[in-house]
């Protein structure tokens, strides 16, 4: 173990974790955490928040079936409506007690080549204990979509992470088409949103039984994930959009607009929405050319997004659905100078032999580890408030100002790493000393 690593180690430790227990687990399987360290354990210089909570993080799968669904992708080809059964993969994360000498899983997943070259298979290791026992029951539950022809194993940053802390993380796997085949993305916009409804109902229905509390239920998505997340949260697409257009006109008239069918995208129970680098907006405008359709969600939301975003914009992209989301109380976390894919791992090793496999995950300015744990940071907070009700959490988005960069510090800690306790220091609470800047924090009450 490296001096760096003990270091981490210690101070994790201090915060009432089991983050030793589980560096031990990795250290003698012969895991290399100085090479490889598994991303929902946030590096030393991490926010108060990302730190690993009490539990160790189970991880299991299932599959669910749902009979004579619509079919987009059919539909869009065929150029009429087409059923057939559809059949989700589902992985799951929980709160798990450890297992001694139990190994943590590595995950594997494919992902779609650069065009005229092979896909790219790649890993992950994890720190999740394959079918541990529970740690409990009646857990908050997240519902957690991926980005467009990416895996639920690019998120286990988060969903690793927020298993240690009382959360059941649920994540189907979409099987988008390969991304640059762009004739046969508009499916997505109907596909992603049944996907989740149909999630949401198998899981309401009893699929975990009591591990799950089916009354406190938060949707996070990351891109098209994110875009998903929006629209069954109670955004509107509009039959105008050109994307939304492109579809057979039986399915615009029945699913846009107030189509008879377009409540069947929707679902209103929800506690909390994280949308990260959110898809759906210009140059799609699914929601109408100034957002409109937003107005129609009501639940919390918390929109996460880097200012030099080339795939899904910003200004007239997630800040623009951050603006329309008029009846939501909601955030913005700007991750300033970071582009789109700030909702995934730092990249694989087997993903660094190509630009196009390396920009499935790295960001080209920022450290993607930081990215990672600060996101982890604040939508730990936001998901605490809104799901089980710790009101202390709102403290962390109570900044003396929008942008962090012109916070100082303001303290008696004595010692090179201090962390803010918020309060009258301008810097942002749960940060350490001298590594907040460039962030933006926005909040807006619904109306």
């Amino acid at each position: 173990m490296t001096r760096r690593e003990g270091f981490r180690i210690n101070r994790l430790k201090a915060r009432g974790t089991r983050l030793a227990l589980i560096g031990a687990l990795l250290l003698g399987s012969g895991f290399d955490t100085a090479i490889a360290r598994p991303p929902s354990l946030p590096d030393i210089d991490a926010p108060e928040l990302a730190a690993p909570g009490p539990d160790a993080a189970g991880v299991t799968t299932r599959m669910i079936a749902i009979h004579d669904r619509l079919d987009p992708l059919a539909s869009l080809i065929a150029g009429h409506e087409v059923h057939a059964d559809r059949v989700l993969l589902l992985r799951i994360w929980y709160p798990a007690h450890a297992v001694p000498g139990a190994a943590p899983v590595t995950y594997s997943a494919t992902l779609t080549g650069e065009p005229g070259h092979p896909d790219a298979a790649f890993t992950v290791p994890g720190i999740a204990l394959a079918d541990a026992p529970p740690a409990g029951e009646h857990f908050p539950l997240i519902v957690l979509s991926h980005g467009y022809n990416n895996d639920p194993a690019m998120l286990s940053w988060l969903a690793e992470n927020l298993a240690t802390k009382g959360y059941v993380v649920v994540a189907p796997e979409h099987r988008d088409p390969p991304i640059w085949n762009r004739a046969k993305a508009p499916a997505a916009l109907l596909a992603r949103p049944l996907d989740l409804v149909d999630c949401l109902k198998v899981l309401r229905g009893g699929m975990l039984g009591r591990l799950v509390d089916p009354a406190r239920i938060a949707l996070v998505g990351y891109s098209m994930g994110g875009y998903g997340a929006l629209t069954v949260a109670g955004a509107r697409l509009d039959p105008k959009s050109p994307p939304v257009a492109a579809l057979p006109a039986s399915l615009v008239s029945a699913y846009a607009g107030t189509g008879d069918r377009a409540s069947s995208l929707t679902d209103t129970g929800l506690r909390a929405v994280v949308a990260i680098s959110p898809a759906g907006g210009a140059p799609w405008f699914a929601w109408g050319p100034d957002d409109a359709g937003l107005a129609g969600i009501a639940a919390p939301l918390l929109v996460i997004v880097g200012s030099h975003d080339r795939t899904v914009g910003y200004e007239q992209g997630p800040a623009a659905i951050f603006a329309a989301a008029t009846h939501a109380d909601r955030h913005l976390l700007v991750f300033v100078g970071a582009g789109h894919d700030i909702g995934t791992d730092p990249p694989p090793a087997e993903m660094q032999g190509s630009l196009w496999d390396l920009d499935w995950f790295a960001d080209p300015v920022w450290r993607k580890d930081r990215i990672n744990a600060i996101a982890t940071h604040f939508i730990t907070a936001f998901l605490d408030s809104r799901l089980k009700g710790d009101a202390t959490r709102d403290a962390y988005f109570d900044v003396p100002a929008e942008s962090s960069d012109p916070g100082g510090w303001k303290s008696d800690a004595t010692g090179y790493a201090a962390m803010s306790k918020g309060g009258a220091n301008p810097t942002w609470k749960g940060f350490w000393r001298g590594h907040q800047d460039g962030l933006i924090l926005r909040h807006r009450a619904a109306q």
